[in-house]
Parts: C-alpha cells; sequence; structure tokens
C-alpha cells in the first residue's frame, strides 16, 4: 500500500471513530442504582422514539442481573460495579425490568412516553 492510499485509510479510520464518539455523546443518558436487592428508582420515564442509554449501578456487595423480556436484554452487574445498556428506540408503553437473583424484591418499569 503506497503513503497516500495509508493516510487516505488513516483519515477514514479517524473520521468514523470521532463520528462514532459522537453518535454516543448526544444518546440521552438515564442512570439506576441496586441497593439492597432494589431498583432506585423503581420506574423511569424516557423518551419515545428515541436511543438511550443506561447506566446500572450495583452498589450491593452481590452481583444482580438486569433483565427484560420486553426490552430484549439481560446483563449481570458484579457488586460495587456498574453496567451500560443501550435500549430501544422504543414505542410509547411500559417495559418491566427485574433483577435475575432477587426476583420478588429487585422490580422496575421503565415507562416510555411522547
Amino acid at each position: 500500500m503506497n503513503k497516500i492510499a495509508n493516510c487516505r485509510m488513516r483519515c477514514v479510520l479517524l473520521v468514523a471513530l470521532f463520528t462514532v464518539q459522537s453518535v454516543w455523546a448526544d444518546v440521552p443518558t438515564f442512570t439506576i442504582e441496586i441497593r439492597g436487592h432494589l431498583f432506585y428508582p423503581a420506574q423511569l420515564v424516557v423518551p419515545a422514539n428515541t436511543k438511550i442509554k443506561l447506566i446500572v449501578i450495583n452498589q450491593d456487595p452481590t452481583p444482580e442481573e438486569f433483565e427484560s423480556y420486553e426490552l430484549n436484554r439481560e446483563k449481570v452487574i458484579m457488586g460495587g460495579a456498574k453496567a451500560t445498556i443501550f435500549i430501544g428506540p422504543l414505542k410509547p408503553g411500559d417495559y418491566p425490568f427485574f433483577g435475575e437473583f432477587n426476583p420478588k424484591t429487585a422490580q422496575g418499569l421503565i415507562r416510555v412516553e411522547n
């Protein structure tokens, strides 16, 4: 590969990287904490038809799994750790989620509104 082609390839990769970072920066971010095997807040209201970034922070010393059949997501978050979960865009409605390891107490709802 000659120097000009190599330079062009690097430029294309840099532009792609900055574009991806810019798109991620524009995604609305919401945070849920796990404390005492409960989600705080237990209900989160998010905008319809918008991709969102959900940060789940596990304040408990034990792991928990964020799970939602309606959102088609499951993610284990170790004790004292956090996880990022991208969801959406979603239609208006209610999307329940729960903690797989403590399903009786760790329950929540994402309400999607216009």
